[in-house]
């Protein structure tokens, strides 16, 4: 747990100072608990930030406000997100795993479509799952990041 959080901490950090200067919301796919989203709103407090998850699991101290906050199946809720708001984001970080890799690897597949749908181009991708997109571009992972597996692809 404690590689998989420095990973995932490095990355973000990372992702943070090379979209600095974007114009664009950030994306948290998988909103669970809150932390990586507590996380995103003190890294991007002038940032919209659109969280997403099946159903809502985490405190009140760390949850989007209603606006921003997107609950339903990632294959109905990424859509219409991006048809009814038509931004385009900096920054997706989509932490979707559980302790069902066959599943995780069909999920990633199915989302990162939609996901390339609402990343504007140079923009980041940061996953906990593998995915492939023809145009993205799987950059290293920072210096100090973890021994854990975590991907960033910049959206070409």
């Amino acid at each position: 747990m404690i590689e998989r959080l420095c990973t995932q901490r490095a990355c973000l950090r990372f992702a943070g100072a090379a979209v600095a200067d974007r114009a664009g919301a950030i994306l948290e796919i998988g909103l669970g608990k809150g932390r990586t989203y507590d996380f995103l709103r003190k890294q991007f407090p002038q940032r919209e930030i659109f969280a997403f998850d099946r159903t809502l699991h985490c405190a009140e101290d760390v949850r989007p406000d209603p606006e921003h906050l997107i609950l339903g199946e990632f294959l109905i809720t990424l859509p219409a997100h991006a048809a009814r708001t038509g931004h385009t984001a900096a920054l997706a970080h989509a932490d979707i795993g559980s302790e069902d890799p066959a599943r995780d690897a069909r999920l990633a597949n199915s989302i990162a479509p939609l996901i390339d749908r609402l990343v504007q181009r140079e923009g980041l991708v940061l996953t906990d799952r593998a995915m492939s997109m023809p145009a993205w571009i799987r950059l290293p992972l920072p210096p100090d990041a973890g021994d854990w597996p975590y991907y960033i692809y910049e959206v070409g």
